[in-house]
């Protein structure tokens, strides 16, 4: 298995922040279907997915096991055609789910499946 792909991370505006047209605009990525896609977790990630494909396709966000020895993978969770799914700061901000590199590992089973992770500001919790 080759290495993962990293994901670029994109940061939500601040409240008060000017704002202009197409500065609120986020980018989907295809997800990379054998080796996975990674990305740096500061907690205040959002993960968003988007199927693509005309028939139902699957995401997995891989587990690593926490300070008590469990592991737990959203494995396979299912998009049917056209569907959109959010897995939150609870997740990101939690242990069992960051490696030793501070980083989170997705799957998807098509490429036709698209992601984008959101950061939350700096001052958000």
């Amino acid at each position: 298995m080759a290495d993962p792909t990293d994901i670029t991370v994109q940061t939500i505006l601040e409240p008060f922040e000017a704002v202009t047209a197409g500065d609120a605009d986020i980018t989907f990525a295809a997800i990379t279907e054998t080796d996975g896609d990674v990305f740096v977790c500061t907690g205040r990630e959002i993960l968003l997915f988007s199927n693509t494909n005309v028939g139902a396709q699957t995401v997995t966000i891989t587990s690593v096991d926490d300070e008590k020895g469990r592991s737990e993978d959203i494995t396979t969770y299912s998009l049917a055609a056209g569907d959109y799914a959010a897995f939150g700061v609870g997740l990101t901000n939690s242990k069992g789910w960051k490696s030793s590199a501070g980083e989170i590992r997705i799957t998807g089973s098509d490429d036709e499946v698209l992601v984008a992770v959101l950061r939350l500001p700096a001052g958000f919790p």
